[in-house]
């Protein structure tokens, strides 16, 4: 159902894996929404297109959770795009340049483009929506993000859960917001898309350590230090690139921390896990049919730390792990031996 206030629109989804399907089917209907309109979402494999459009389940990325009848699927960047009024870009970081190249001919040059792609790329150490403004001249205020403690599966099952829209275009933001809310949906909007991005890039990069914790059999005293000073190096290094001190408390930046480090569907929990139980990477990521963008941000993070000269222990033995450079008894016999200090000694520019 639509009114003058927010009238119906065409979306592309743009990426098929288990969180752009997730919110391709809450735009076409799905979960109770009352806003739901035409969707249409790219999928790269053909097998994946073909089931949503004929079993209306993604068999590869969410077998479990059929989809709304409306909601269409291809295999063509042009037919998605064709006549769509809102983009949201859903593929993984290390790739999200070259498929939104395929996006810019065919974008229109109104519509506002949100990135859900948790991560920073590398070389550039850019964020998903500076890719973006590399890649193409669109109106600033039309790129933006969506981000916040969102399991795909659990929200594809309907249960309550809630996220953040960042866009500067306010109008645009308020119309996608309704086009997303539903009754287990709760969708709100923060102008701050820096913030908004930058803790959803970093708390993968602590859910490492949170599962490698787990992996090690520490339990909830070892947890809640590890969740508290995880925030406060990604408070660091948000508010060092711009990043609003209020974001990193909210949805974007505590919630969704809390809910990546807590959960087992969590891939970067998972791959913590299997860490701590002392296997090797490549162990882990081959056996995995699904990007951890934790792995792939951890030095791209810790790259970025270093430009503004803030300082990320946990994620720089994170990395070290990654890299087999350490074992995980030894990482965290490094961060227990680090020096004393005040807790509150600074805006959380220290560790």
């Amino acid at each position: 159902m639509t009114d003058e206030a927010h009238p119906e629109f065409r979306l592309a989804v743009v990426g098929a894996g288990s969180w752009g399907t997730t919110l391709a089917g809450l735009a076409a209907g799905a979960a109770g929404g009352e806003s739901g309109g035409p969707t249409v979402l790219w999928a790269r494999e053909p097998e994946v297109a073909d089931s949503i459009n004929l079993a209306h389940v993604n068999p590869l990325f969410l077998s479990n959770h059929r989809l709304p009848d409306a909601l269409r699927a291809t295999t063509s960047i042009a037919e998605a795009l064709d006549g769509a009024d809102a983009v949201i870009m859903a593929v993984p970081s290390q790739f999200f340049r070259a498929v939104f190249r395929g996006v810019v001919p065919r974008l229109a040059p109104t519509a506002p483009v949100l990135s859900v792609v948790k991560g920073i790329e590398r070389g550039s150490l850019q964020r998903m929506t500076e890719v973006m403004h590399d890649e193409s001249d669109h109106d600033p205020a039309l790129i933006g993000v969506l981000s916040g403690p969102n399991v795909a599966r659990e929200i594809a099952a309907g249960e309550p859960a809630a996220t953040v829209i960042a866009l500067g275009d306010e109008v645009w933001a308020d119309r996608l917001q309704h086009r997303f809310v539903s009754p287990t949906f709760r969708v709100y909007t923060n102008p701050d898309v820096v913030g908004c991005e930058i803790a959803g890039a970093v708390k993968n990069v602590i859910a490492i350590a949170a599962g490698v914790a787990d992996g090690l059999g520490y339990g909830a005293n070892t947890m809640a230090a590890l969740l508290t000073r995880g925030l406060a190096e990604l408070v660091r290094l948000g508010t060092a690139v711009g990043g609003q001190p209020l974001t990193f408390l909210g949805l974007a930046g505590n919630g969704d921390l809390v809910a990546t480090c807590s959960s087992e569907k969590s891939r970067n929990h998972q791959i913590g896990f299997e860490l701590g139980r002392g296997r090797s990477i490549d162990e882990i990521v081959g056996a995995m049919h699904m990007v951890a963008e934790g792995v792939e941000t951890a030095p791209c993070v810790l790259a970025l730390a270093a430009q503004v000269g803030v300082e990320m222990p946990i994620a720089a033995q994170v990395q070290a792990l990654i890299e087999g450079r350490c074992a995980p008894a030894e990482a965290v016999e490094r961060l227990m031996g680090r020096h004393a200090r005040p807790e509150l000694d600074g805006p959380l520019d220290q560790d």
